[in-house]
């Protein structure tokens, strides 16, 4: 199924003509992975960022400190300056990111294992979406990716985002 809404992803950046920056840090670089799976990806795809340090959050992708320490890694702000970032830093059409706790340890009572938050950033608007997955690490990654990629494609299509 990712490897679908992958497939489907570049040949709607194709149609477009416009390229993508990632900015991950749960996902590890997943996102990345199976954007360039795609045989013709290189047209698209300009660069992916994986920043599970804080430090790379605000010296890459220009994360503020204030928000960080305010919110935490895992929130809608953070999310949200890192696809920002990333579009700015590779001045591309598109920047999507991912930032949350894949466990197994790691949550909280207010921030579970599998919360996550995915964002797509255009030149115009930053959207973002809060999940609430369940599973094991690898499980929560790959909804992570598939629920990124399908908020992605529904920006690109209606320029919006049903939550």
């Amino acid at each position: 199924m990712i490897i679908q809404l992958a497939q489907q992803l570049v040949e709607k950046l194709n149609d477009l003509q416009f390229t993508i920056a990632t900015a991950e840090s749960c996902t590890g670089g997943m996102v990345a992975q199976y954007i360039t799976s795609v045989s013709g990806a290189s047209s698209v795809f300009d660069c992916g960022v994986i920043s599970y340090a804080n430090r790379i959050k605000e010296q890459e992708l220009n994360v503020s400190h204030q928000n960080l320490v305010e919110y935490g890694a895992v929130s809608e702000q953070v999310c949200k300056q890192m696809a920002g970032g990333i579009l700015h830093k590779a001045n591309a059409d598109v920047g999507i990111s991912v930032t949350g706790i894949a466990g197994p340890t790691g949550g909280t009572k207010e921030k579970p294992v599998g919360t996550v938050y995915i964002g797509v950033a255009t030149k115009s608007k930053v959207f973002c979406k809060r999940l609430n997955l369940e599973g094991n690490r690898e499980d929560i990654r790959k909804q992570t990716v598939q629920c990124l990629f399908e908020m992605t494609l529904q920006v690109l299509e209606t320029d919006s985002v049903s939550i």
